[in-house]
């Protein structure tokens, strides 16, 4: 904590129910003497003080008194919860960071409202952001006592997690219907019934549906939530690829485009673009009319899609036949969370072929196919291996470790940690 900081920015969520607020008041726990916080959607007071000016040193006087507390520099930690309820704060934290160095000041939010202040007074250039996602599968494992197996995973150690297999794959299966939402996990915690995670998940979807009311342009509401509403039945279909007739019918990309960018940008949805191909960077061969949309939770995908979580738990012929959307879901999600990757996916100009997903590491390109279950054949695989050289192709599947030469497969309960595939 030593040097110049300027302040943090909103802490990127993706909606209220990731954990910010807990681990700001647990990093100022750690790291300061004292916590300064507001929690500016309910405090009317609060947002007041940045009405006259957005003088940071008279804001931090008028906290002080609020507070009935000192607030000294390096000592006290200033925390800005909700600050998406606060336009006018948002803005302050340019001159918090031109004038006032010598404040620490954290602020969280909702991106679902952070969002819509791009361009009104956002301090591009002026505030460290994080991003925030939900549990990973390797952090549920932490969460709901199984750290012991996250440790495997992390280590590395190939053998002892085949041995461990079965365990793990039950513990997969676990989180493809509770998700990484904290207040779904710790529903399930708490009673060890998925159910109750599920109660917690439909609440969240409802919340969803009061946020998109609140902050989505109102010339954009309607389309907002059928674009929305549309994921699971994109998720459900063979080909994946979001196509805006499924929408609504006669529907065109300049209908829904905007739409489709606010959910981007609130951090709802993440947007995997096609590739014409594999080459290096991915992304200067990005199709900008082809992509798949994922959600930010596998769990929400659930119970989006009206999944029962005994259907999950028992294996019914429900689940079965969404199988597939579920496990890219999760795949998707955990390259964006764990590896801190960005996924493509590529397929043939005449639709002959499809891989799930490819991702640059380091100076490689790797496709990457997923399998619900334990099927070793990899025909669009190969094809893609034998008409594209120097790739690393991977499978992603519920067998385990095994090396074929050309391809490597990798169990999904693995793909967490890069250090087991890349």
């Amino acid at each position: 904590m030593e040097g110049k900081r300027t302040p943090q920015a909103p802490h990127r969520q993706r909606r209220a129910q990731v954990g910010k607020t807990w681990i700001l008041k647990e990093f100022g726990k750690l790291h300061f003497e004292s916590i300064a916080y507001v929690s500016l959607d309910k405090d009317e007071r609060a947002r007041r003080f940045f009405e006259p000016d957005l003088d940071p040193r008279r804001i931090v006087s008028s906290l002080s008194l609020h507070l009935d507390m000192d607030i000294d520099p390096g000592r006290t930690l200033v925390v800005l919860d909700e600050i998406q309820s606060c336009p006018a704060a948002i803005t302050s934290l340019k001159y918090f960071c031109e004038d006032a160095q010598e404040y620490h000041v954290a602020a969280a939010g909702s991106l679902l409202g952070i969002s819509a202040t791009h361009g009104t007074g956002f301090p591009v250039g002026k505030v460290n952001s994080v991003n925030l996602f939900p549990l990973s599968f390797t952090e549920f494992l932490g969460a709901t006592g199984n750290g012991r197996y996250a440790e495997l995973i992390e280590k590395g150690d190939l053998a002892m997690m085949n041995t461990f297999s079965d365990k793990l794959k039950e513990l997969l299966r676990t989180y493809y219907i509770v998700g990484g939402m904290p207040e779904a996990v710790n529903a399930y915690i708490d009673t060890a019934d998925v159910r109750d995670a599920r109660e917690v998940q439909d609440q969240i979807l409802v919340d969803y549906m009061s946020d998109f009311a609140k902050h989505v342009p109102a010339n954009l509401l309607a389309r907002t939530m059928l674009a929305w509403d549309s994921i699971p039945k994109h998720l459900s279909k063979e080909n994946k690829k979001f196509v805006f007739g499924h929408v609504r019918k006669g529907a065109r990309a300049a209908d829904f485009e905007e739409s489709l960018r606010w959910l981007e940008q609130a951090g709802l949805i993440v947007k995997v673009p096609r590739v014409s191909k594999p080459g290096m960077p991915l992304k200067a061969y990005r199709d900008q009319n082809a992509f798949k949309v994922f959600m930010l939770d596998i769990g929400l995908l659930g119970a989006m899609s009206g999944l029962s979580p005994a259907a999950l738990v028992d294996g019914s012929s429900i689940f079965t036949e969404f199988k597939g959307a579920l496990t890219e879901q999760y795949v998707c999600q955990q390259l964006v969370s764990d590896c801190g990757l960005v996924p493509f996916y590529w397929s043939a100009e005449n639709s002959s072929g499809e891989i799930d997903f490819l991702v640059q590491a380091g100076s490689g390109v790797y496709p990457i196919e997923v399998k619900a279950e334990e099927n070793l054949r990899a025909k669009s695989l190969r094809a893609f291996n034998g008409r594209y050289e120097g790739m690393s192709p991977r499978r992603f599947s519920m067998s385990g470790f095994r090396d074929q030469g050309w391809m490597r497969n990798i169990p999904l309960y693995a793909i967490g940690n890069p250090g087991n595939w890349v």
